[in-house]
């Protein structure tokens, strides 16, 4: 990740913001891509959570900001050493779970990331909140990975 300056609290959530409509719209797109309707069903459940925390970020206030209090999230850790998975048109759904708590997972190392770059400013705990929402994603992902998965195998 290039480094990035945020000169702001709007710039934070603004990069936050566009990160949850990238990954709402890549939800999204996998959608179109599941062939039966559960998997689908799925899907856009997690657009509809990634589409709720841009709402959230969106609505906060400084004071807000201020009282955010990142959750503590148990890791399963199902997929983490598991092959990455490519995005295609034919994926089962063993591999698409996979696909998708690897991309939460990313999306939590990197703002574990920006939190590390903006102690010194004080404004860390805005991206460990992001990072504890990614990470309650996975959750649910290798919840379901677990479930449809692991107990079929």
């Amino acid at each position: 990740m290039p480094h990035r300056r945020f000169r702001s609290v709007a710039d934070i959530i603004a990069f936050a913001v566009e990160r949850e409509k990238e990954a709402a719209d890549g939800y999204g797109r996998m959608a179109g891509l599941a062939r039966t309707p559960g998997l689908r069903e799925f899907l856009l459940f997690l657009r509809q959570e990634e589409e709720a925390h841009r709402r959230l970020l969106e609505g906060l206030t400084e004071e807000e900001l201020d009282g955010l209090v990142p959750a503590f999230v148990p890791d399963l850790r199902l997929i983490d050493y598991l092959a990455e998975e490519k995005l295609t048109d034919d994926m089962s759904l063993q591999e698409l779970l996979i696909f998708a708590a690897q991309k939460e997972k990313k999306a939590a190392e990197l703002y574990d990331t920006l939190a590390r770059m903006a102690e010194a400013s004080g404004r860390h705990r805005v991206f460990e909140f992001l990072a504890g929402q990614e990470r309650a994603h996975k959750l649910k992902i290798e919840a379901e990975y677990e479930k449809n998965v692991l107990q079929e195998n």
